[in-house]
């Protein structure tokens, strides 16, 4: 079974291998009650973002990795897959930048989350 980090760069070679864009992971280890990485990728159409979800719970699946549930599947447009230590999110471009989900994690990544709530950053 890969540890958590090894299972992170396994995620992101997945989303690779199904053409996935603008690509980042998250380190949020000690920052959430709810996960520790977090994983934020794009499609270009919403059978794209269905493809690249259904490739990475598939792959997940052979190896053993637990994956807890997934929304999104069949509205397209935002997919949510939830790996308990790991959450992938998978957008078309625009509701990614609607939702300004980068600066979310972001903010979260460098700041302990009670200063973030504190400062009002999220």
């Amino acid at each position: 079974m890969p540890t958590t980090k090894e299972m992170v760069n396994l995620i992101v070679q997945w989303a690779e291998e199904r053409k996935a864009e603008n690509i980042r992971t998250f380190d949020l280890l000690g920052k959430t009650s709810y996960t520790d990485y977090v994983i934020v990728c794009e499609g270009n159409s919403s059978l794209h973002l269905r493809a690249i979800a259904s490739f990475i719970k598939d792959k997940a699946k052979e190896i053993k990795y637990t994956t807890l549930g997934s929304e999104g599947l069949d509205n397209g447009q935002w997919v949510l897959i939830d790996m308990s230590d790991i959450i992938v999110h998978i957008f078309l471009p625009a509701i990614r930048e609607n939702f300004k989900i980068d600066q979310l994690f972001e903010s979260l990544e460098t700041k302990p989350i009670q200063e973030a709530i504190s400062n009002d950053k999220i």
